[in-house]
């Protein structure tokens, strides 16, 4: 299917299932919400914007329950999930009263927990918001990253992956 004019409507289901076929890595952002309970939700609407300064992006659906603890809260962490952690990646994609419960974790800028299972942080303070179509984007300045050796896990066409043969 090509769109060759303004006018045509996009079906968003078949847009999902277009935007699928590009592979993202999978990530969970925490922050702090109401009363200083850590909030946590898997994404794969991260990226880089700008290495000077330091900035990266992410969204969240405008109806997402989590959303006002997001806005509330000048930090946010991006946790880059390895292929090991598909469980807890699975575990924050779903609705839960503490999502924390038995997780490893330390606190990091302004209290916003960091995943100890992760295969690469990014703790940012935010930067701007933007609202756009049925999401709001954040862009968080990154104040504090840190990696380590491991498998990324992926996301494509729906379904969880693991990194091939490199080409």
């Amino acid at each position: 299917m090509t769109v060759k004019d303004n006018e045509t409507k996009i079906d968003p289901r078949a847009l999902r299932d277009v935007l699928g076929c590009f592979a993202t890595g999978v990530a969970v952002v925490t922050s702090v919400g109401d009363e200083g309970k850590p909030v946590g939700m898997t994404i794969n609407s991260f990226s880089s914007v700008s290495l000077d300064p330091p900035l990266v992006l992410w969204s969240i659906g405008l109806e997402t329950p989590s959303r006002s603890a997001y806005a509330a809260h000048p930090s946010f962490a991006i946790n880059i999930m390895c292929a090991q952690s598909k469980e807890l990646s699975l575990h924050f994609a779903r609705p839960s009263e503490d999502k924390f419960a038995g997780i490893d974790w330390r606190p990091g800028i302004d209290g916003v927990p960091v995943l100890d299972a992760a295969l690469a942080t990014f703790e940012c303070t935010v930067e701007d918001r933007i609202v756009s179509g049925d999401h709001e984007i954040f862009i968080g300045r990154v104040m504090s990253m840190g990696q380590r050796e491991a498998d990324p896990l992926l996301f494509h066409r729906g379904k969880f992956a693991h990194l091939g043969e490199l080409v």
